[in-house]
This record gives C-alpha cells, sequence and structure tokens, in this order.
C-alpha cells in the first residue's frame, strides 16, 4: 500500500483550472474537488459559484445536497449498529418491520403472488432486497408506485416502510441487483434497532464521534446562505433541488441528507484509515473490509440499469473495483466509489491511498457523467506511481 501518495501539484492545478474555466464560461454554477489521503488534505480547488442568479462565490463551508451519497452513511452506520449487536445484517427486515414478511410481486399475467424469500439487512445494503425504485422503469411495479403516490409525500420513516411493504417487489430477494428504495427501508430499520429518529441514529453513530456537524437532514436557517444552488432549473428537470431548511417529516437514507467538503472528507478519511480517525475509532478494519468487498459474487444478476458500471461489483451501499479494465477510466483494482443525482461523486483508492471528492451542483445527467470521468482521468495522470 501506498502509504504517502505523491501527486504533481501542477497537473492537479490544471484540473482545478479546467473547474474554473467552466465555471465561467457558464457551463457549470461552482465545485469543489479535494483530494485527500489518510494525513489529510493533499490538494483541493473551490472555483465558480455558490449561487449564479445572486453572483454570490463559492466558499469552502458550502452546504451540499449530497443525494444518493447519503446512501452511504447510512450504510456505514448500520455496520456500527451491528458491531454493538444491535441488528444482524442476515437477520429478515421483518424482525424489525413485521409488514416485511408479507411481501408479494408481480406475475407477467398481473397477478401477485407472494415472495419466496424473505429479504435480509445485507439485502437492503445491497440493493438485492427485490424492492423497487418508484423514478426507474416503466413495469407494473413503477405503475404501483405512482398510483399509490407515496413518494409525492412527506412521510416519517415508519410510514414510508409500511407504504413500500405494501406495493409489489420488482424481483424474488436475493437474486437481482436493483437500484431501489432499500437504503430508505435500512433508514427504518436503523430507527428501531437505534431508538431514535433517523438523525438521532446517524448522529451517535457517525456524525457525532466524527464532529461532522454540518451533515443534516436539514440545517438551520441561519446556514440557508451557505446552501450551493445549481444554474437555474427548466420546470420538471430532475432532481428538483429542495430547500434543506424547510422542516420536513421525511429523514430518507435514500438521499435526503445535506453536507460540507470538509465532512464528507472527514467520513471519507475515516473509512481510507480502516474506521479510525484523530483517534476515535468509528467501525473495526474489518467491518470496513467487509463493507467494500463485493457482495454480488456470481449468482446474483445485474438490472439493466447499473450505475456501478463495467469492471464494477457491489459492497455493502458501495461500488467495488473487481478488475483493472473494462471501465472506461482509470483506477484500482479495491478502489470503491458512489455519486448523487445532484452531481456529487467520490472515490475512494485504498491501493494508492488517497480519496477524491467532488461537490457540485447540476441536473444533468450527461453533464455528471462528465465531470466524473474527466476527473478520474485527470486525477490519476497526476498521480506518481512508481
Amino acid at each position: 500500500m501506498h502509504t504517502s501518495p505523491t501527486f504533481s501539484l501542477p497537473l492537479l492545478d490544471r484540473l482545478g483550472d479546467r473547474l474554473e474555466a467552466d465555471a465561467a464560461a457558464g457551463a457549470i454554477a461552482g465545485a469543489d474537488l479535494l483530494i485527500g489521503g489518510t494525513g489529510g488534505e493533499i490538494w483541493r480547488r473551490t472555483a465558480g459559484f455558490r449561487d449564479t442568479v445572486t453572483g454570490d462565490p463559492l466558499k469552502p463551508d458550502a452546504v451540499w445536497r449530497i443525494y444518493s451519497m447519503t446512501k452511504v452513511m447510512v450504510s456505514v452506520a448500520a455496520l456500527v449498529l451491528a458491531e454493538r449487536g444491535a441488528l444482524r445484517l442476515d437477520q429478515p427486515v421483518a424482525d424489525f418491520i413485521p409488514a416485511f414478511a408479507r411481501l408479494s410481486r408481480v406475475n407477467a399475467d398481473g397477478t401477485r403472488v407472494p415472495a419466496t424469500a424473505m429479504p435480509t439487512i445485507q439485502d437492503l445494503l445491497r440493493h438485492t432486497a427485490g424492492i423497487a425504485y418508484g423514478y426507474l422503469g416503466d413495469g407494473p411495479t413503477r405503475r404501483a408506485y405512482e398510483a399509490d403516490g407515496l413518494l409525492a409525500e412527506d412521510l416519517d420513516n415508519a410510514a414510508f416502510a409500511e407504504r413500500i411493504a405494501r406495493l409489489p417487489l420488482e424481483h424474488e430477494p436475493g437474486t437481482v441487483w436493483h437500484y431501489s428504495h432499500a437504503t430508505d427501508v435500512l433508514g427504518r430499520v436503523l430507527e428501531v434497532a437505534g431508538g431514535a429518529e433517523m438523525q438521532g441514529v446517524l448522529d451517535a453513530a457517525l456524525l457525532e464521534p466524527l464532529g461532522l456537524v454540518d451533515t443534516r437532514f436539514r440545517i438551520p436557517a441561519g446556514a440557508a446562505g451557505r446552501v450551493a444552488q445549481p444554474l437555474p432549473q427548466a420546470t420538471g428537470q430532475r432532481p428538483a433541488f429542495h430547500d434543506p431548511a424547510l422542516p420536513k417529516r421525511g429523514q430518507r437514507g435514500n438521499g435526503g441528507l445535506v453536507s460540507t467538503v470538509a465532512d464528507y472528507a472527514a467520513f471519507l478519511r475515516m473509512l481510507l484509515s480502516g474506521g479510525s480517525l484523530g483517534g476515535m475509532r468509528v467501525l473495526a478494519p474489518t467491518s470496513v473490509r467487509l463493507m467494500t468487498a463485493d457482495h454480488l459474487g456470481t449468482t446474483i444478476a445485474k438490472g439493466a440499469y447499473y450505475p456501478p458500471g463495467p469492471g464494477y461489483g457491489f459492497g455493502l451501499g458501495v461500488a467495488v473495483r473487481l478488475v483493472a479494465g473494462e471501465a472506461a477510466f482509470p483506477g484500482s483494482v479495491g478502489d470503491w466509489f458512489w455519486s448523487g443525482v445532484g452531481g456529487t461523486y467520490f472515490w475512494v483508492d485504498p491501493a494508492a491511498s488517497f480519496f477524491a471528492l467532488l461537490m457540485m451542483q447540476t441536473s444533468s445527467a450527461v453533464q455528471r457523467q462528465h465531470y466524473r470521468t474527466l476527473i478520474r482521468a485527470m486525477v490519476y495522470a497526476a498521480l506518481d506511481v512508481p
């Protein structure tokens, strides 16, 4: 393992200049990119605007809607609770949410039949619980979600999980990787196992031990002026960026958190360091290795929509690189990543002992993919590997 990665700072500056130029040209509002290692920050560039409408410059303490990067924090909290004996990864979800003992799926002829397997906590963590994602696809499960209307309501996690349990599964549990509301359901499991609402569970398991004060489902009104905004959105664009200062009942494990570069970088540094940061141990190294190992193997099929992409399997909340090739961007076997629909992205490379964290806000799927692969290429171009 490279304990102290060496980067060419001029080459990283070239990447930073690219972000500056794109923001100046109006292609993006702003971006904040940090490269870090176990010893701290290696390089960072904060470019562009917090809000292009007001002309407010982007500052290092900006608050970002991290969407699906919430899933990684919730997954880590689940492993913390597993270490404390509050849950087991092979335990049925129904032990915490009894309605999950009565799941069903839709046959080809449209009839509902009982599921033959019960999803486990591991299934929730690796998206193999059979649950659908109400935003994806055009099959009977998507239509059932739309007809139910739960995605348009502000439900607490208990009510949301109960409604999910009544809707049809997309697949038989344990058979297919299918991106889903699984981490929303996991959030409810953690509330039951942890004896608090989701924010309280995350605070106790993860955020308070690491001192992550800006990672919240709802921010104080006084912090509203720090929230990074995307370029002005056309009606109907997704995601519809929410106001994190407004009160909500829902604390969604799938994508409800906001965070800052400093907070999320500390979280990634803790994981890169084997579960500890500054003398504070959050997870055992064995738990970090379990999380970042492949949990799909050869028996679990991959759904048509598979955002980990070629060359990657899936661990507990993160995509894990299995081979040096196949992916259209550089990395190391064993590197792991995830991203958010609002434009945020990270990867951790244990073999080279560094992580990269990009914060930006955009509604464009093409733009999100562009910056993820561009940054990968330019960061590794700056890395000196013997």
